[in-house]
């Protein structure tokens, strides 16, 4: 094989290994596993759910103060996401059960458990 030859095959392979690799990459690009505008609109959502959560009360001192300090900022958050939009929501309502129960109600509690997985299903980590 001459040396033209072999940069022809390698340059060749190079692309290869471009081609399939590319696809991966732009899969595992979304911790969402969304791609393309709508991804992009989903992953600054999705960042937007996770600094809501961040702020407020510590939660585990001050659980119902923290509660009231989630359910605004959780409802002004706006998607084109039906599924998103609607965990969010959940959460929001959740949180307000456990805000008017002044964190009594277990259902309250467990309210906020499942809208947070519905949550993190979009958004891995979001609400944790």
């Amino acid at each position: 094989m001459t040396a033209d030859h072999r940069g022809l095959r390698a340059a060749g392979l190079g692309v290869a290994v471009a081609a399939l690799t590319v696809p991966l990459l732009t899969a595992c690009g979304s911790a969402s596993g969304h791609t393309g505008t709508g991804g992009a609109a989903i992953s600054a959502t999705c960042t937007a759910v996770g600094a809501v959560l961040s702020d407020g009360p510590d939660p585990a001192a001050d659980p119902v103060g923290y509660a009231e300090a989630q359910i605004r900022p959780l409802r002004a958050i706006q998607t084109s996401d039906h599924a998103l939009r609607a965990a969010i929501g959940a959460l929001a309502e959740a949180y307000d059960r456990v805000f008017v129960s002044n964190d009594t109600s277990a259902a309250a509690s467990r309210a906020v458990t499942a809208a947070a997985r519905q949550v993190n299903a979009t958004c891995p980590g979001a609400a944790s």
